[in-house]
């Protein structure tokens, strides 16, 4: 059976206000994703990947264009529609793990059910088995102070899939680690990618990590093309 478009982007464009004029980053940006695909999006720093996958992630908005996700169009949904996708059908994995020091792992973990009105059981008994998915069952309930900086990521990793998101978007998720780690995080990635069917759209300068994607673009003056093999 055919895969289904997770995403339709078409003409998308995004500028900011500079101090003296209107700066844009992206420039007719079509592109569609498929249910289950793996995807690296190359660029040098300032090309524009973050701002393209804020805008994957709704974090952010289009100046023009249309971005459909699963067959409904961004710019036609309120702040809580927004909100409630971002919490139950878009997973977010970043450089850094954004964990809160003060609770233990599966505390963090659990937290993103709980901001998603699950009840605290519910949350809990996902967040376990999201920790276990990453290898970290038996460090559920160690201080995240106590974790080793790949522990963490892989932390950051199952506190992202804890909904079972329809996609996973990961911006450096490699860049802040060492390279043995980072190749480690990668082929996690790509593990939970192929045994969850999520779809897995990552933005890095890792080319070890690209070359494991189904798909590798490059983002080149604010416009999208087939990355050189």
């Amino acid at each position: 059976m055919a895969n289904s478009l997770l995403y339709e982007l078409k003409d998308v464009g995004k500028e900011f206000s500079g101090p003296t004029e209107r700066l844009a980053i992206l420039r007719r940006i079509d592109l569609t994703v498929e249910e289950g695909e793996s995807i690296a999006i190359l660029g040098s720093s300032g090309s524009g990947k973050t701002t393209l996958l804020h805008l994957l992630g709704t974090l952010d908005t289009v100046s023009w264009g249309h971005i459909e996700f699963h067959g409904r169009e961004m710019a036609t949904l309120g702040s809580a529609d927004r909100a409630r996708i971002r919490n139950r059908e878009i997973g977010f994995v970043f450089q850094f793990h954004h964990l809160l020091p003060e609770f233990n792992t599966l505390e963090n973990v659990a937290m993103q059910g709980l901001i998603g009105g699950l009840s605290k059981g519910k949350a809990y008994a996902l967040a376990a088995e999201a920790l276990e998915l990453v290898g970290l069952g038996e460090r559920m309930r160690h201080q995240v102070t106590t974790l080793s900086g790949g522990e963490r990521q892989r932390a950051a990793i199952a506190r992202a899939i804890l909904m079972r998101p329809k996609v996973l978007l990961a911006d450096e998720p490699t860049g802040n680690l060492d390279e043995r780690t980072g190749d480690m995080v990668g082929r996690l990635l790509l593990r939970l990618n192929k045994e969850l069917g999520m779809t897995l759209v990552a933005v890095t300068h890792n080319h070890a990590l690209a070359s494991m994607m189904n798909r590798r673009l490059e983002l080149h003056s604010g416009e999208l093309y087939a990355h050189a093999s």
